[in-house]
């Protein structure tokens, strides 16, 4: 089985081949990411922080893709305030090519 643990913007993802993942919005056409640990059938290469000559592509599928709206609501006891806000993220959707 072959997996590995890359880095994009502060956060981490456990990716393996053919997958597609949701990561904030890139503003770059390549996305730029670390690898910190690559498996490889029980073979564990751990970065010392980033393992060297990784062999991890990612490729951009859609750059914009819309999340799910979320809502914040605001509350004040006594005063009768109350607020309501929503906003829906931005994600980038990405597809993992090679893990090796």
């Amino acid at each position: 089985m072959k997996y590995a643990v890359i880095r994009i913007k502060g956060h981490q993802y456990r990716i393996e081949e053919g997958q597609e993942l949701l990561v904030d919005k890139l503003d770059t056409k390549k996305p730029e990411f670390e690898t910190l640990l690559v498996s490889n059938d029980g073979k564990v290469r751990i970065g010392k922080p980033v393992v060297k000559g990784d062999g991890v592509k990612l490729k951009i599928l859609e750059n914009e893709v819309k999340g799910e709206k979320l809502y914040v609501k605001k509350f004040k006891a006594k005063s009768r305030y109350r607020k309501k806000i929503g906003f829906r993220p931005l994600y980038s959707k990405l597809l993992v090519e090679k893990v090796d």
